[in-house]
């Protein structure tokens, strides 16, 4: 109880919370049809699985691009929102851009639809998403709040939307779409007119004090690349956490619904199934914290990459809808279990100045290397040989990382020999 109080006098925690719920708000509501609509005959696009991987691996090549820019500019910027309100304004234009461009384009001129679509949607949604979460870290460390508890928040905006998903895509997707736009003008809003005053007093010191001594300089940032753990950790993660990505949001999608021998009543349950799914995310976003002081970071995120394995691996031996709705489930545990211990495994192993720069590298840029090269041939490989066999290769290669892994990771005392910016 104490602590539920001094969250709730903690304005930083409050307007770092709801900026998170807003942005994964308008992301889901949109995102988590996105593969349906793409490949749907009856109210989407009708695309082939060789389609919708080339789409993905555009939008992975241009996200990488720019996650290495976005995390340099807002380690840079230290605290300012500036990069954060570029991409809600983006996130504002996404019902017009879907609606009225990008579709046309993708049925007129497939190849200048997929690049405008990349370049709009990973400037908007696929990279911010990551420098929303990095600043959100930055000021947890800075004003003394949980980030697990307030990245918890983004998954249960998440999980509002995408239980009306699935019913608002059967009736149209467009209404998707603009509903993202709406929840995105009320981020912009946020982000312009709600600015705690302890982050002001903040923003004013470093403004006093010139260049912050926790501004990195850009021989900080590209001396980044020569560190020899973070590639370790960037091959462990292209063979783990990428190939689950492509899993899930490729393929999961369609393949769920075609277990349904009417596919809007599919698309229905899936999109309640993803809300009860983020549901449990979001609270255990909250728990994962408390069990990584019990069991350490390197513990929770091998325990991570065992679900993982589990889930790929039980949706290619299932068939039910009641089974696999079940091993869907294992996706709440499986995201907080990865995502918030990779996070402070970087803080934990290297200096907390690069923070932004080291997540958007480390965890978000290798996860789209991955996808990048990845997407077209394992959605070639879905038409060939299906889901089922499909997703038994990517999860004996899951297994793989995770015995990787094991090898390879740091425990929580140790420091990382031999590389500079290695926190002291």
């Amino acid at each position: 109880m104490r602590n539920l109080k001094k969250m709730l006098k903690n304005q930083s925690y409050l307007q770092n919370s709801f900026t998170l719920l807003l942005f994964f708000a308008s992301w889901g509501v949109w995102w988590s049809i996105f593969q349906l609509w793409l490949t749907s005959k009856e109210n989407g696009l009708g695309l082939s699985g060789g389609a919708v991987g080339t789409i993905y691996s555009a939008d992975s090549f241009v996200t990488l691009c720019l996650m290495f820019i976005y995390g340099t500019l807002q380690d840079k910027l230290v605290i300012k929102r500036y990069l954060l309100i570029f991409c809600a304004i983006l996130d504002t234009l996404i019902g017009p851009f879907f609606v009225w461009i990008y579709a046309p384009l993708l049925h007129s001129n497939f190849v200048l639809g997929m690049i405008l679509g990349a370049l709009f949607l990973s400037a908007g949604f696929l990279s911010a998403s990551g420098i929303f979460e990095a600043v959100t870290e930055k000021m947890s460390r800075r004003f003394d709040f949980e980030y697990g508890q307030a990245r918890s928040w983004g998954s249960f905006g998440y999980a509002l939307v995408a239980l009306l998903a699935g019913y608002l895509s059967v009736i149209d997707p467009r209404i998707n779409f603009w509903c993202a736009s709406g929840f995105g003008l009320i981020l912009l809003l946020n982000l312009l007119l709600w600015v705690p005053k302890v982050e002001k007093q903040a923003d004013k010191k470093l403004a006093l004090a010139g260049e912050s001594s926790d501004t990195p300089s850009l021989r900080d940032m590209l001396g980044l690349l020569k560190l020899k753990s973070l590639w370790v950790i960037i091959i462990f993660i292209m063979f783990s956490y990428t190939f689950y990505t492509v899993f899930d949001q490729q393929m999961f999608p369609s393949f769920y619904t075609s277990l349904f021998a009417n596919r809007d009543v599919g698309q229905q349950m899936y999109g309640t199934l993803n809300s009860v799914q983020v549901f449990c995310e979001a609270l255990m976003m909250s728990l994962v914290p408390i069990l990584m002081r019990k069991v350490g970071v390197r513990n929770a995120l091998l325990m991570g990459v065992i679900v993982m394995f589990v889930r790929i691996g039980a949706c290619g031996l299932f068939h039910s809808p009641i089974a696999i709705s079940c091993v869907k489930m294992l996706h709440s545990i499986e995201v907080p279990l990865f995502s918030l211990p990779i996070f402070r495994y970087f803080t934990l192993h290297f200096d907390t100045k690069l923070s932004a720069t080291l997540y958007m590298i480390g965890f978000q840029v290798a996860a789209q290397i991955g996808q990048f090269i990845l997407s077209t041939p394992l959605g070639m490989l879905r038409d060939k040989l299906g889901y089922s066999p499909t997703f038994l290769v990517i999860s004996g290669i899951v297994l793989i990382s995770g015995i990787y892994a094991f090898v390879i990771l740091k425990k929580d005392d140790q420091d990382v020999e031999g590389d500079p910016f290695v926190r002291s």
